[in-house]
């Protein structure tokens, strides 16, 4: 048996089985995959709930003993038990004389009963076995515990005091905690910095919001969910949810493989290069335990994408080739599943490789903070083989313990709410949205609004492709009827009608619209200050792809290729083929095309030749991106490099009618060039500066001259020209750019 599978039974957390291990001094590995044989099973399931697997011994010793020691209780005709005095006084006593462990507690225990307590006898009773039962209090109890006794010793030493409430939501800017809290925003600040919260341009979590309220006398509560017309979501019953498991980490570590392995279909062959294009979200059964994956993109230009999954996701597999390491794209995907406060299991891919390393890997994973759970660490490493299918079995049955562990619940019988994993617009099923639901269900029939989309869902489909008529929480479909393509990540729920459908979306795009006009003005006054100072280039680009998240990972990865000189601006993104508006705007705003896994009209194509506008497609989002930055060094202004490319010395002077002096040189290296620029030399020290006005070997007039010859080298407007000097020839080259 090993140690999860004993506390599962016992109902209890590793940490009490630890303990208790501690205090029978039973040697075991404090490790949840750790073995354990039968006896110390038995005598930690005996210490723990006082039950024993063993039958009991014969009553008569039992009574015997107990005879000598007290009077039994006696039966009465009538069926009633009468309990002797002296029983009676003895369980009185008993009851009376239970010791607290608590301090507090204790204390006033002290003075009821007048028994002292050493310092030593203290500390063993507060460090004292807790009974399993008392390991099942939440730390709800603990913190309603804590609170009673801080009340009660409150009131012995101050006058009653009424503490505010305020309702904060999951975030909020500092603005709005400072009007509600009544403090100014300085003093909310050195708070902040006291807690360690540098950035305080960042919104503020529930958590610290509630210790900075705190600081100032109110107490918190979580603000009720509303809904964009301000009308409050109510909540519902918490049941048990199937996980979902975001699979992150580097290019070609093996995610797709990984995912294919489990879903038993082949995903890899229908991707382009090998590589995951679009984010997917599937769901298996395992051992009857339902487990939702969500497959990124394993590039970093994907950033956007990736965070999406982490919002949505349970549980963070970062998976790392054991024959490569940590890469930057696997640091990303641990700092993006760490922001989402969320598990962390590591996946130690390709151990069939020959150059295969997991302790390497381990080390590197320590390195970040993540130390292995057979270092003595806390994170969940499996070996496999993604490629064969070694140990599996055993990555998913990790994924099941720490679902288990986290005790993850969902809301079933409120209205259906999610999140959009992706969308993109079908040829002939119209606009589609693969959906994750997170709470309710969602049924073939429903109004749904996300953002500026809204609808009556026509049809469900799951993973398959199999059309389906409901989904519960945790569970991925994909919904057709919108009337847009709403943007990944965005939240999706289910309203009343389509009336209000569509005055949710409305009002959603009025705010869209004040924002970008608010941004027109500062775009304006951007436009104006450019004007007036740098000459910065600007590389305009609009953007089509065959899927929205597509659009937004590529769109964040071009325009970080800005620098100093060339800003790249993606002016438009959209969803679908090229069109002849599309073209329209290249012209008007002198900008390229770029297309990704989509085809271009016929009719743009015609009107593109004609506006001499340039489209280019892709179907890898990293040749898109070189292109780019090859269309950005033609931008670039020519960075030219002086380089000397021959040395000559002067080995005499004569002087020529209407030319003048003339210095007979031999050259020592390179080669002397008629058309190159000379510094001259003398003693070390350059002295003059100027361009060649003649070259000569013998008589005739040459454009270069080779090493090792003879030569007659004349510079403009200069004639103090003496032997021993020394004369480089430069020319300017320009400089290649990175």
């Amino acid at each position: 048996m090993r140690v999860y599978e004993l506390a599962k039974e016992l109902g209890v957390e590793y940490e009490v089985l630890y303990k208790a291990a501690d205090e029978l001094e039973i040697k075991m590995k404090k490790h949840h995959q750790s073995s354990i044989d039968p006896d110390t099973a038995a005598a930690l399931r005996k210490h723990l709930t006082g039950e024993s697997e063993e039958p009991q011994a014969s009553n008569d010793s039992s009574d015997d003993e107990e005879s000598k020691g007290k009077k039994k209780a006696r039966p009465v005709s009538d069926g009633t038990i009468v309990i002797n005095a002296d029983v009676k006084e003895e369980q009185k006593k008993e009851k009376e004389l239970i010791i607290p462990d608590e301090p507090d507690d204790l204390e006033i225990f002290e003075e009821e009963t007048g028994k002292r307590f050493s310092k030593e006898e203290r500390h063993k009773r507060q460090s004292k076995k807790l009974k399993s039962t008392d390991y099942k209090s939440t730390k709800e109890d603990l913190k309603l515990q804590e609170k009673k006794k801080k009340s009660s010793s409150d009131k012995e030493d101050k006058p009653e005091v009424t503490i505010k409430i305020i309702q904060l939501p999951e975030y909020v800017t500092l603005d709005e905690f400072s009007e509600k809290v009544e403090v100014a925003k300085t003093e909310i600040i050195k708070k902040l910095m006291m807690l360690g919260v540098t950035n305080v341009a960042q919104p503020l979590d529930f958590d610290v919001a509630t210790l900075i309220a705190e600081d100032f006398g109110f107490d918190t509560e979580p603000e009720p969910e509303k809904d964009e017309l301000g009308h409050i979501i109510p909540k519902g019953e918490l049941r048990p949810r199937p996980p979902v498991v975001t699979i992150m980490g580097h290019v070609d570590h093996g995610k797709t493989t990984l995912l294919d392995n489990i879903r038993k279909t082949n995903v890899v062959a229908r991707e382009a290069g090998g590589i995951t294009q679009h984010i997917g979200a599937y769901q298996i059964e395992w051992k009857k335990k339902l487990i939702t994956f969500i497959d990124t993109p394993g590039h970093e230009a994907f950033t956007e994408m990736r965070a999406h999954g982490a919002n949505v996701t349970d549980i963070a597999i970062i998976i790392v080739a054991a024959d490569d390491g940590l890469k930057p794209q696997s640091h990303e995907a641990i700092d993006h599943a760490r922001a989402a406060k969320v598990p962390i299991i590591i996946a130690i891919n390709k151990i069939d490789r020959p150059g295969a390393n997991p302790d390497k890997v381990k080390q590197e994973l320590a390195n970040v903070g993540l130390v292995p759970e057979d270092w003595g660490g806390n994170t969940i490493c499996v070996e496999i083989s993604a490629k064969f299918g070694d140990n599996i079995e055993e990555l998913l049955e990790m994924i099941v313990l720490v679902t288990e562990m986290e005790d993850l619940k969902g809301e079933y019988d409120v209205p259906a709410a999610g999140v959009i994993i992706e969308s993109y617009k079908h040829k002939a099923k119209g606009h589609l949205a693969t959906v994750l639901v997170q709470k309710g269900v969602i049924t073939k029939g429903n109004v749904v609004v996300s953002g500026i989309a809204h609808g009556k869902i026509r049809a469900m489909f799951d993973e398959w492709g199999k059309e389906v008529e409901r989904a519960e929480a945790s569970k991925p479909i994909e919904i057709m009827g919108l009337s847009d393509a709403p943007q990944a990540g965005e939240k999706i729920r289910v309203v009343a009608n389509e009336k209000l459908a569509r005055e949710i979306a409305q009002k959603h795009l009025d705010k869209i619209k004040e924002a970008k006009n608010v941004n027109k003005v500062k775009s304006l006054d951007a436009l104006l200050q450019q004007a007036a100072g740098s000459e910065k280039k600007s590389l305009s680009i609009i953007l089509k792809t065959d899927v929205r998240g597509s659009a937004i990972a590529i769109k964040d990865s071009l325009e970080k290729l800005s620098d100093e000189e060339v800003e790249v601006s993606v002016i438009h993104s959209g969803v679908g083929v090229v069109s002849e508006t599309d073209v329209n705007l290249a012209v008007a705003s002198n900008a390229v095309i770029l297309g990704f896994n989509i085809r271009v009209n016929n009719n743009a194509r015609k009107l593109a030749e004609k506006e001499a506008v340039e489209i280019r497609t892709y179907n890898i989002i990293y040749d898109a991106i070189e292109d780019v930055k090859n269309i950005m060094k033609g931008l670039y202004d020519k960075i030219y490099v002086d380089v000397v490319v021959g040395q000559a010395t002067v080995l005499t002077t004569f002087k020529v009618p209407k030319i003048g002096i003339i210095a007979g040189c031999k050259v020592d290296n390179g080669i002397a060039k008629r058309k190159a620029k000379a510094k001259l030399y003398r003693d070390g020290a350059e002295i003059y500066s100027a361009n060649i006005s003649s070259l000569k070997r013998f008589k005739d007039d040459v454009s270069e001259v080779a090493s090792c010859y003879e030569c007659g080298v004349g510079i403009e407007n200069y004639n103090d020209l003496k032997e021993g000097d020394v004369i480089e020839f430069i020319e300017q080259q320009e400089e290649e750019r990175d």
